[in-house]
């Protein structure tokens, strides 16, 4: 294995970028074969990226290579002896170094740097556009915040400088916003880039998607953006207008792409559109898509089989009725501790009903329903009691109060049969009777369907199990949308520009991609899949100057400055050795004769 030299101009301008290439052995020949593309790298950069392609593949670490040695300016006469004032011995300039090494290496192991260097062309700006996008995806990754914040604080405070050779004062929040603008155009190119990277690294497979649906709201009225408007929440803002971002995954939960829709937007609608989107993109072929309950129509369904696709859905909780003779047969098949399926074939024969029951979640819904009862019951005595007292006469002011209980406590909506009756003549102040019984029907049906739900597919597979399974697995886009608006911070948005807001979405989905690469190279190296500890472990190491007053042979006095990394504790070099990646220990070397 050994690193190789790639050159190439652009606008007048060389650039060289780096490969780690290995020689194997064919028919033909012995031919190179690229590892993994470095990008540009800088003198002060050292690595350990070389050995993560053969990590990835569970392979042995490789030898020392050419970035294990040190990167940074260093004089011939660095090793010389000196006289060191040690009173003057001082540590300067701390800043976070862990976090943001890391992140850049996962930015150039996915080729980004390389993909845009080559698409976004380069013009008067100070600080290349591809560069400006690595910084925002970076901060996303790192301390999700606003492009003020990175610019004034977060930038500064970390050793980007040093990594990327971009100074401080080149980092202003214009320039960041309009990096977003630079960034947008080139989404497809993107996703198109990263679905080959990521199945190269990780071997993929494409036969089976996974897709759902979330929205993210807004800070402010968004008076100039038509896609701001407001709809179903997921995030239990109906007050703010918002976006719908739907997104596709593996079934391992690596993203493939994503669109974005109106806030107002339906679920169900969304179908076609992200379909022939994903079409255009990777072509038609057999696939296999996971669909939520929310998304499900017949049009929609009749839509994937049109095109040669096969789905497993989710069906609305009303269509398990149909099923209630199955429910209460015993032929079930247990799929794993606590849950059963069975299938029911479809009533027009190219379908396959899965009827699954879960004992976690029946006792879930039943206390739902429960305590959905007790309150409904307690709304019901209330309205009783202002009866009682003459408050209430009007017996259309009171199915208004009913229906408003049961819309409150909807999953009891059927648990009671209420009648409203007029007193006449009135007994004392009451003008109203308000009475209920228990409805035993939905007492039994509650108790027979607590823990049920209900799956279809156009599949011909047989095995309950291997169905429900698959289905299960559409829980890594759920997992997806939570990991970005918790961890990536993707809700709520600022900007009220229609392309900014796509691009801060684009960035939040880089910033998913390099937290998935991540998990997937944890798993790899037995580090489990979840990246949070890691980071936050790696992210106290830091870099800081050395500075010191020293005398030479020459009898002159130099103020030398050593830009170094903290030396990592034990529990930190663990991860490093498992992740397979040698930290740099220097990073840039200062020294001029100091003024007397």
């Amino acid at each position: 294995m050994f690193l190789k030299r790639l050159e190439r101009r652009k606008n007048g301008k060389g650039h060289t970028y780096w490969a780690l290439v290995e020689s194997i052995r064919r028919a033909g020949g012995s031919r190179h074969r690229v590892v993994a593309y470095l990008g540009e790298l800088k003198k002060s950069e050292q690595a350990g990226w070389a050995t993560l392609c053969r990590r990835l593949n569970q392979e042995d670490r490789p030898a020392p290579s050419l970035f294990d040695s040190p990167r940074y300016d260093e004089p011939d006469d660095a090793n010389e002896p000196v006289l060191v004032k040690l009173k003057d011995i001082r540590l300067e300039r701390l800043r976070d170094f862990g976090d943001v090494w890391l992140v850049l290496g996962l930015w150039r192991l996915l080729k980004l740097d390389v993909l845009l260097s080559e698409r976004m062309e380069a013009g008067a700006e100070g600080v290349p556009w591809p560069t400006v996008a690595a910084i925002l995806t970076m901060a996303r990754f790192c301390e999700p915040s606003s492009e003020l914040h990175i610019a004034d604080t977060w930038y500064r405070r970390t050793a980007l400088e040093d990594l990327l050779g971009v100074g401080v004062e080149q980092v202003h929040h214009r320039r960041l916003y309009e990096g977003l603008d630079a960034l947008l155009p080139h989404k497809e190119a993107i996703e198109r880039h990263l679905k080959e990277r990521l199945g190269d690294l990780f071997d993929l497979k494409y036969d089976l998607l996974l897709y759902d649906i979330t929205s993210t709201y807004f800070e402010g009225q968004c008076e100039g953006n038509p896609m701001a408007q407001r709809g179903y929440s997921r995030d239990s803002r109906p007050d703010c207008p918002q976006v719908c971002i739907g997104l596709v995954v593996t079934e391992g939960g690596i993203p493939l792409g994503y669109e974005v829709f109106d806030g107002n937007t339906s679920d169900s609608t969304t179908i076609e559109t992200i379909v022939k989107a994903m079409e255009a993109k990777y072509g038609q072929a057999d696939r296999v898509w996971m669909l939520d309950r929310g998304m499900v129509s017949e049009k929609n369904l009749a839509f994937l089989c049109q095109r040669g696709g096969s789905y497993i859905v989710g069906t609305p909780k009303a269509m398990l009725k149909q099923f209630e003779q199955h429910l209460t047969q015993k032929d079930w098949h247990e799929v794993q501790a606590g849950v059963e399926v069975k299938l029911v074939p479809g009533p027009e024969g190219h379908e396959t009903f899965i009827l699954a029951r879960s004992a976690d979640r029946r006792e879930k819904e039943k206390a739902m329903h429960d305590r959905f009862v007790e309150r409904f019951e307690a709304g019901l005595t209330k309205l009783q009691q202002v009866a009682e007292k003459g408050v209430l006469r009007d017996a259309p002011i009171a199915h208004q109060r009913l229906g408003r209980l049961k819309e409150r406590y909807w999953r009891a909506s059927g648990a009671f049969e209420v009648k409203v009756t007029p007193i006449d003549p009135p007994v004392g102040k009451a003008r109203l009777s308000i009475t209920w019984t228990r409805n035993e029907r939905w007492k039994e049906w509650s108790a027979i369907s607590e823990g049920c739900y209900l799956l279809r597919t156009n599949l011909t597979e047989t095995d309950p199990a291997v169905l429900w399974k698959r289905y299960i697995q559409l829980t890594e886009a759920e997992w997806a949308f939570r990991i970005t608006k918790d961890e990536l911070a993707i809700r709520p948005i600022w900007h009220h520009k229609e392309d900014r807001v796509k691009a801060h979405i684009l960035v939040c989905f880089l910033a998913y991609v390099l937290w998935k690469t991540l998990a997937q190279w944890m798993k790899a190296s037995g580090l489990g899949d979840a990246p949070r500890a890691v980071i936050e472990e790696i992210a106290k190491i830091k870099s800081g100057d050395v500075a010191l007053r020293a005398r030479r042979a020459d009898g002159r006095d130099h103020a030398i400055r050593v830009r170094c990394v903290t030396t990592p504790d034990k529990p930190q070099k663990v991860l490093l050795n498992r992740l397979g990646l040698t930290l740099p220990q220097r990073l840039r070397y200062f020294d001029e004769v100091a003024q007397m």
